[in-house]
């Protein structure tokens, strides 16, 4: 069985100390790139989300769909 473990960088590397004391489990660590971009995409919906709520808060100022699907 496969597991993806996501960890408080704060306390991952005692979790893999822990894991890698344990004969039974192959411990492999996944570069962002590994887990097919999952978590980058992730992280730019989230932030993308919060510039949205930015502009409508009005801290940022938006732009036209038009003109950004004109910017190819």
């Amino acid at each position: 069985m496969k597991l993806l473990i996501e960890v408080n960088n704060s306390k991952a590397s005692l979790l893999l100390e822990f894991l890698r004391t344990l004969t039974y489990v192959k411990v492999k660590e996944v570069s962002p790139k590994e887990d097919g971009g999952k978590q980058n995409i992730r992280d730019q919906v989230k932030e993308a989300v919060e510039e949205m709520r930015d502009i409508k808060a009005g801290k940022h100022t938006g732009r036209k769909a038009l003109d950004f699907l004109n910017e190819v």
